[in-house]
């Protein structure tokens, strides 16, 4: 499509693009590698599932004392040093010998390092496009999440067969230290969006600031809480079906990558207020069917099915950005981003435990039940009061 076309005409959307391609491709390869690692280790459902999504836990920390960061770093030498942060890390990962305990250290400072990063990548993003070009741009991203995810998790699931663990940490290692060079060579450099000196007093003033109004809060919570949940869902994959994780998580990719296109290059303006909860239902629904202990078929069909709804965030980020002063977009996306890292993070832990306690299927389905409670709830709370009652000189004039 033409508009697509002229997103990558646009100055430095096209190397913006390639880092964050580089950068999933990376979180997924190493993501799948180290939760094999940390369950053949352990055979822990709840720790592998932290594995591969702990990061997201220590996002939240990183919400409330570095996110005044995002708006005051210069864009390039921020991206470049969070792809290079992350590229150590998870090389460390790979050493052959390394405790559980460890792993999980370096998971948090990757997940404290990450949520600046979150900040800096979108509010660039506000600055190389226009308003009017924010919707198709952030779905241009999000496709490349979901490329990159199918390629990611089948390359992984490939790297695991061939190499081991620890080979496929290291492949994901070398793919940040990509996305780095990339953020260095392909990014102009640019002046912070925010003067002033980043602290945790002043993401906290941010953050209240933004909380304080009811309609962002509304928003916010409907980008965090019913996707957390089904990410949670998500995380267990690898505990469900060891020898086919890669599968469904690629399958998973291929709905989001599906719903991503249909939202930000097919449905008209007109419609998008009214698909963010129906989409959100979509997340959730398919992943009942996980109670009856499906055949591989249908699961893989439910996942792929279920990963649309994931769509329903751009339209829910769409309407942030309309919320949110210009000043504070990077803080606001952020925050966006690291709420939901967070909730991601805090799905898989309570999906762990779910398994633990019962059984990976029905944890699924008790997660899927709750997303779809919340969904329900937020849309009951963001209704508007019922328009009031003509009064009974004003039927009594129309009538005559």
């Amino acid at each position: 499509m033409p508009r697509y076309r002229d997103l990558f005409r646009t100055p430095e959307f096209t190397p913006l693009f390639l880092v964050g391609a580089a950068q999933v491709a990376a979180q997924t390869v190493s993501g799948l590698g180290l939760a094999t690692l940390v369950f053949r280790a352990t055979h822990s459902p709840l720790l592998s599932a932290l594995a591969m999504f702990g990061p997201a836990l220590a996002q939240l920390a990183g919400a409330v004392t570095l996110l005044s960061a995002a708006d005051r770093l210069p864009p390039r030498a921020a991206l470049a040093g969070v792809a290079l942060a992350f590229a150590a890390g998870t090389a460390a990962q790979a050493v052959p010998g390394v405790p559980v305990g460890a792993v999980f250290v370096i998971l948090f400072v990757q997940g404290l390092v990450g949520s600046v990063g979150g900040g800096v990548r979108y509010g660039l993003l506000t600055e190389i496009l226009p308003r009017e070009r924010l919707l198709i741009g952030r779905s241009v991203l999000n496709t490349a999440v979901g490329v990159c995810q199918v390629a990611g998790f089948a390359t992984g699931g490939v790297l695991l067969a061939l190499l081991s663990p620890r080979g496929t940490l290291l492949t994901g290692a070398a793919l940040y230290l990509t996305a780095a060079l990339l953020a260095r060579r392909g990014l102009s450099r640019r002046a912070p969006r925010t003067a002033g000196r980043a602290s945790a007093a002043e993401t906290w003033r941010t953050n209240a600031r933004l909380w304080a109004s009811r309609p962002r809060r509304l928003v916010y919570l409907a980008l965090w809480v019913p996707n957390g949940l089904i990410v949670g869902c998500e995380s267990l994959f690898v505990s469900y079906a060891p020898e086919r994780a890669g599968l469904l998580f690629a399958c998973a990719a291929l709905g989001m990558l599906a719903g991503d296109i249909a939202i930000g290059g097919f449905v008209p303006a007109r419609w998008r207020g009214r698909l963010a909860a129906p989409l959100q239902a979509l997340l959730a629904a398919p992943y009942l069917v996980f109670v009856l202990d499906p055949g591989l078929p249908l699961a893989l069909a439910a996942v792929a099915v279920s990963a649309v709804g994931y769509s329903a965030s751009l339209l829910h980020q769409e309407r942030l950005t309309a919320l949110v002063p210009g000043g504070l977009s990077g803080h606001a996306l952020g925050l966006h981003a690291s709420g939901m890292l967070a909730l991601q993070g805090l799905g898989a832990a309570l999906a762990g435990g779910l398994a633990q306690l019962t059984s990976p299927r029905t944890a699924m389905a008790l997660l899927a039940v709750a997303s779809l409670a919340v969904t329900l709830v937020l849309v009951l709370s963001a209704a508007p009061p019922g328009a009031p009652r003509p009064s009974p000189r004003r039927v009594r004039r129309r009538a005559a």
